[in-house]
């Protein structure tokens, strides 16, 4: 199979696992408060998962080196439909009263493993298999072609939840559980796709050079991913630095806060919805996704309508991004209409939407060629670890006060902008 074959068919893969992955998460605030389960509970869920992701993610990366990049990736979608298919059986006990509300979730906690482990293996395979058969001049345009799958899912996923809400099989309700059997469904279809029209791989992995995937960035409703890994899989990956190292620690604080302040405001947007707007849970799963995909078409249209047409530098897209999402993110929190909630959000993530590509490419521009690897591994960690407490601390400061996630969020930022202008130095 040519790589004018294989490209779609990877493109289907990082799309099918971030449509899968945000569509469940657009659901699950209407489901965690049909059962009555905290909503701490629903974004300690994504957080484990998040976790999972990170740690795994590198040791995936690392096997396909020996076992094939085809492995890997049907290793990945099979977690991938394996979790959701789990996910939507312990849900769906749950909504018939099988099992009671905490346990159903706790269970779909255990499900939700499976994929941080197990999901992980996917997008290194798939970005390495790319890198490895287009030139240095075809690489890094295709690759960050296959990254705007994650994107594109960020908005089909949500998108497309809302019509996958099922009714009775027989005596039993499936409902809100809808979702996760479907996009299991998808999994599965992509997975038998991939195993006959992707050709085994094994006997070329040792003559790839420079072809390593990267900690793919955790797909998530935060938005498109980093970019980090266009980095990692086009540059050389000889000199290591750590997070400390002067040349890039500005980068690495910006980007860990900047990284928070959206995963915290994403989490908690399904809770706001639904709270603000007065409706019932089985009834917010509309609004909510139409405020996500609002998000996430801002996002895209920063990075690949507006960022391309202008010649800004990466601290001033970090700038720019900041001042946008502090204004956002707190008009966010003050909103009381779902035309208000879903034009402020969207805002917010168009000032994200500037501030990752800038943040990967200010911490890419600090260093020499040879530490590229390293500080594309450090740019996707900080990224990735921005979910695994985020969510949680969103949606705990939104129990305790319903804007109050979107107002830290928004003087974070804010306080950034000081930080930033005095920390980040423009690079030659």
């Amino acid at each position: 199979m040519t790589m004018r074959g294989t490209f779609p068919l990877m493109f289907l893969v990082m799309l099918t696992i971030a449509a899968g992955n945000t569509g469940l998460q657009s659901v699950l605030p209407a489901l965690g408060r049909s059962l009555g389960v905290a909503d701490s509970a629903v974004a300690a869920a994504f957080s484990v998962s998040a976790l999972l992701w990170v740690i795994a993610a590198p040791f995936w990366a690392n096997r396909s080196d020996r076992h094939g990049r085809r492995a890997m990736i049907l290793l990945g979608i099979g977690g991938f439909a394996v979790s959701l298919l789990l996910c939507g059986l312990f849900l769906m006990a749950g909504i018939n009263g099988w099992i009671g509300g905490t346990a159903a979730f706790a269970a779909f906690i255990g499900g939700r493993l499976i994929y941080g482990l197990f999901g992980a293996a996917a997008p290194p395979a798939v970005q390495a298999l790319v890198a490895g058969e287009t030139t240095r001049e075809e690489r890094t345009k295709a690759l960050t072609l296959l990254a705007s799958a994650f994107g594109l899912g960020t908005i089909l996923g949500p998108a497309i939840a809302p019509l996958l809400i099922l009714g009775h099989f027989g005596e039993t309700e499936i409902g809100l559980a809808g979702p996760a059997f479907v996009f299991a469904l998808f999994g599965v279809g992509v997975w038998i796709t991939v195993r006959r029209m992707l050709a085994d791989d094994r006997a070329r992995i040792p003559g790839i050079d420079d072809t390593h995937g990267s900690s793919s960035a955790y797909p998530s409703i935060g938005g498109a991913p980093s970019g980090a890994t266009v980095i990692s899989a086009t540059q050389s990956h000889s000199e290591r630095i750590g997070y400390g190292d002067r040349r890039i620690r500005g980068w690495m604080i910006a980007g860990l806060v900047m990284g928070h302040a959206q995963a915290m405001t994403g989490q908690a947007i399904g809770f706001l919805v639904i709270d603000r707007l007065n409706v019932a849970p089985a009834e917010a799963l509309q609004p909510t996704s139409l405020v996500l995909m609002m998000g996430a078409g801002a996002a895209l249209l920063a990075q690949w309508g507006v960022i391309p047409r202008l010649s800004l530098t990466p601290r001033q897209l970090v700038l720019i991004g900041l001042a946008i999402a502090a204004l956002g993110t707190a008009l966010t929190g003050l909103a009381t209409s779902l035309y208000g909630i879903a034009t402020a959000y969207a805002l917010a993530s168009l000032g994200f939407g500037f501030t990752r590509p800038g943040f990967t490419a200010g911490a890419s521009l600090a260093v020499g060629a040879e530490a590229q690897g390293s500080v594309a591994g450090k740019v996707t960690s900080v990224n990735g670890a921005s979910f695994v407490l985020g969510p949680s601390i969103g949606v705990g400061l939104y129990e305790a006060q319903h804007a109050l996630p979107y107002l830290t969020a928004g003087a974070a930022c804010a306080v950034m902008i000081a930080y930033c202008w005095v920390a980040l130095k423009e690079q030659p």
